[in-house]
């Protein structure tokens, strides 16, 4: 794989979310080292960590990394992390995606935790700082063959989306001021890989059963990361020294139709892993997802929130990027294709012993 050689090294790697699937993928790299993403991940880095207290820390521990208990609406957790921090680089991954019942959470943790944070690394003299973003900001495609750019308007998608706009607004009008770190925003998609969360395990057994529905023709396409993809896109984004007070996207190299993705998993199923799968697919009329768009959009109006009616809402949409600007100017290369990826994943699974 052609990549760039890194060309900043850091004292200290300071990360939130590392409890989280992308977070332990990512501290991972740095302390025990990933041969894909060569130089990058070399291993034996020292990293600090925030982790709320009801999440587990033990893997992270185990890794070698320092582990500061809290959560990033706490400012004084926030300056806990980042002490004696000068010229590290801090990989800001925590943020809500599906709050439990409750909208206010996206502000909190999304926007002020983010805050905090900045404030923190501001009075530690960071070096710099990577944040993860999302699609959501841009919201949808009007067309299955348009691609999002980093100058695509901001059209947010709900909550989600709108409180991630708040805060790539915030950092972008912080990037000048004294005394900020260099920012980076990093924009990913759905994405997917081993470690993978309940709800992603729950898509794979949906399709096996043959329960996974394709809204309409099933032809619009969606974005997806490879999670060890977009590890090294964070890495990249961390020590280019080109992407100081950029955004990037960072994906697989092209997008994917629902479709396509669904004959994928069932195909890596069968031949790959001789799995039983149901042959039956369940199609649903488009319209199904433009009523629970307007169900989740009634719900988030008055700050309640149902993730399987608001991940329906989505089913018909196209929500695909173009990454030629991190290919061109980080060296960014996408570590495997759609196959490759879902076989590791469906691998990992069985491996962990997971219901399929």
């Amino acid at each position: 794989m052609a990549m760039r050689e890194p060309p900043h090294e850091f004292p200290l790697v300071l990360v939130t979310g590392a409890s989280g699937w992308l977070g332990r993928r990512v501290v991972r790299a740095l302390t025990a080292g990933h041969a894909e993403l060569g130089r990058l991940a070399a291993g034996g880095q020292r990293v600090r960590c925030l982790v709320p207290p009801q999440e587990p820390a033990q893997e992270l521990r185990t890794l070698g990394a320092e582990v500061v208990a809290g959560d990033v609406r706490d400012a004084e957790a926030c300056a806990e992390l980042v002490r004696r921090g000068e010229g590290a680089l801090l990989i800001h991954l925590a943020g809500v995606i599906h709050p439990p019942g409750r909208t206010r959470i996206f502000r909190q943790v999304n926007v002020e935790g983010t805050a905090h944070l900045l404030a923190a690394a501001r009075s530690a003299r960071v070096g710099r700082m990577v944040v993860m973003s999302s699609n959501s900001p841009l919201g949808a495609n009007a067309s299955p063959e348009e691609r999002f750019d980093e100058s695509s308007p901001y059209h947010p998608y709900m909550g989600y989306g709108r409180s991630k706009m708040a805060m790539e607004q915030m950092l972008l009008a912080a990037r000048d001021q004294p005394g900020t770190p260099e920012l980076v925003i990093v924009r990913s998609p759905w994405f997917y890989g081993p470690g993978q969360p309940p709800r992603q395990t729950q898509f794979f057994t949906m399709i096996k059963e043959g329960r996974f529905p394709l809204l309409g023709s099933g032809l619009n396409k969606r974005s997806m990361g490879y999670v060890d993809s977009l590890t090294l896109g964070l890495l990249l984004c961390g020590t280019v020294p080109q992407a100081a007070g950029q955004t990037y996207w960072i994906a697989d190299g092209r997008p994917y139709s629902i479709k396509m993705i669904v004959d994928t998993v069932r195909q890596v199923m069968q031949r790959d892993f001789q799995l039983s799968v149901s042959p039956r697919t369940l199609h649903l009329p488009g319209f199904v997802a433009d009523v629970a768009r307007l169900a989740d959009a009634g719900l988030q109006a008055v700050g309640r929130y149902n993730q399987k009616i608001h991940v329906l809402s989505e089913m018909n949409l196209t929500i695909a990027c173009d990454i030629s600007k991190a290919r061109r100017e980080l060296g960014y290369e996408p570590l495997v294709d759609l196959r490759e990826g879902m076989r590791r994943s469906i691998e990992w699974m069985l491996a962990e012993g997971l219901y399929l």
